[in-house]
């Protein structure tokens, strides 16, 4: 029999634009927009997602998340992702389920902006994005490129990264 027990979780409906968003620094360059977390939603299943476009010619560098699974869904662009030395094609539609501790990285390689939703359990990459970005308003143009701060290995060891092979 299904739990009749009211959930404690809100309904929460965001338009993109009232979404906290922020520029990415370099490699990826583009943005994020942080459009649900558990402290927003008050989900029982912690939580975040949001979308992330990626400059042409830009990527998001080689990673993991070792206490996090992550799905990705291409929502425009052309790009290709790198899983753990493979290459796979990343275009409107694809999806990917990355469990923990899978290496991945994101590069834009088609002439327009690449652009993906992301979920990731628990969330933190919120966190991670505004720690590492600027903070961005919809009508705003994007800044020149500017570098990660300089305790990026300490904001990714607080949030949601884990240590890639080799690296640690």
């Amino acid at each position: 029999m299904p739990d009749a027990t009211p959930s404690p979780a809100r309904l929460v409906i965001r338009q993109p634009e009232e979404a906290p968003s922020f520029w990415q620094p370099v490699p990826a360059n583009g943005f994020v927009r942080c459009l649900l977390d558990s402290a927003t939603t008050g989900a029982e299943t912690p939580f975040a997602m949001g979308t992330q476009t990626v400059d042409p010619g830009c990527h998001v560098r080689e990673h993991l998340h070792d206490a996090n699974e992550e799905v990705i869904f291409v929502l425009e662009g052309e790009g290709e992702a790198r899983i753990e030395g493979a290459s796979h094609p990343m275009r409107q539609g694809s999806c990917f389920f990355f469990p923990r501790s899978r290496a991945h990285s994101f590069h834009n390689t088609g002439a327009g902006p690449l652009t993906f939703a992301w979920i990731i359990l628990p969330g933190g990459l919120e966190s991670f994005f505004a720690r590492i970005g600027r903070p961005r308003s919809a009508d705003e143009a994007p800044p020149a490129p500017f570098p990660r701060p300089e305790n990026v290995l300490q904001i990714e060891a607080e949030t949601v990264f884990g240590t890639l092979p080799g690296k640690g």
